[in-house]
C-alpha cells in the first residue's frame, strides 16, 4: 500500500482520478485541506477547517468491472460506522452509505469509476469525515443537519490517529468484501440502518419515488413498497 500526502488540493478524488495510471492499486491520497469537494448528487462537501479527515482510496481490484464494485461505499460506511463505536458512538447509516450520529451527517462517501472505453481502469473511493469542528462552523452547510466527532465526544481527536485506524480497517477484510459483495457487509448493515420500516422519499438523478422502506437485497439494493407494489431501487440517495 502506498500513501500520498498533500497540503491542499481542490478535491483528493479529482487528483487520485487525474493521476490514476501512476498510482498503484490500494494507494491512499490524504489531504490536509480540500477546498472544492463533492459528494453524491453534485453537492459539495464543505472543509469545516484544521483537522478534518479527507482521503480517497485508489483501487484496482481487477481489469473488469464487476457489479460488486458498487457496493464499496456501503463497505466504506460500515467500516467507518466500527472506528466510529470504538469512540462511544453510535452511528447510523442512510441508504445507501450516509453515516449519522444522532440524525447529523458526520461523513460524506462518493465512489467514482473510470473507464477507457469499454475498459475499466479502476475506481476511486472517497471519504470525508467531520472530525474536530466549532459549532459555528457547521452553519456553513445548509442542506442537512451535520455534526463532528469531536463535539459527540467533547474532546479533539488526532486526525492522524483516525486515518490510520480507517485505513488499516479498510483493507483488513476487503478482500473478503470482494470475495461476497454486499452479504458480507449485510447483518451489520441492516443493524445499524435508520430508514427500514420507514416511509422514506429517494432520490433517483431527476426523479423521485416514495414508499415505505421495506428491506435490502442481497446486493444492497433497497425495495420501497407502495399500494401493495413493490419497487426495487439500485441507485438513489433517501432525502
Amino acid at each position: 500500500m502506498a500513501t500520498v500526502y498533500l497540503e491542499e488540493i481542490d478535491s483528493t478524488n479529482r487528483y487520485s482520478k487525474s493521476n490514476l495510471d501512476g498510482l498503484e492499486d490500494r494507494t491512499v491520497v490524504h489531504a490536509l485541506r480540500q477546498n472544492s469537494g463533492r459528494g453524491r448528487l453534485q453537492r459539495s462537501w464543505v472543509d469545516l477547517g484544521e483537522g478534518n479527515l479527507f482521503l480517497s482510496f485508489v483501487l484496482k481490484p481487477s481489469k473488469v468491472y464487476d457489479e460488486k464494485f458498487a457496493n464499496l461505499t456501503q463497505y466504506l460506511s460500515v467500516v467507518l460506522c466500527q472506528l466510529l463505536e470504538s469512540y462511544g458512538i453510535l452511528p447510523q447509516i442512510k441508504w445507501p452509505n450516509d453515516v449519522l450520529i444522532n440524525g447529523r451527517k458526520i461523513a460524506g462517501i462518493l465512489s467514482e469509476t473510470v473507464m477507457q472505453g469499454n475498459s475499466f481502469k479502476g475506481l476511486v473511493l472517497g471519504i470525508g469525515v467531520n472530525l474536530n469542528a466549532v459549532p459555528e462552523s457547521l452553519n456553513m452547510v445548509k442542506d442537512k443537519p451535520v455534526t463532528a466527532l469531536n463535539l459527540e465526544i467533547s474532546k479533539s481527536v488526532d486526525l492522524n490517529d483516525f486515518r490510520d485506524k480507517l485505513v488499516s480497517m479498510f483493507f483488513e477484510n476487503y478482500d473478503k468484501f470482494l470475495e461476497s459483495g454486499f452479504n458480507y457487509i449485510k447483518d451489520y448493515y441492516i443493524c445499524h440502518a435508520n430508514f427500514l420500516d420507514k416511509e422514506v422519499c429517494v432520490q433517483v438523478f431527476n426523479d423521485k419515488k416514495s414508499g415505505v422502506a421495506k428491506k435490502l437485497t442481497d446486493n444492497g439494493e433497497l425495495i420501497l413498497e407502495k399500494d401493495g407494489s413493490q419497487l426495487v431501487l439500485t441507485i438513489g440517495d433517501i432525502l
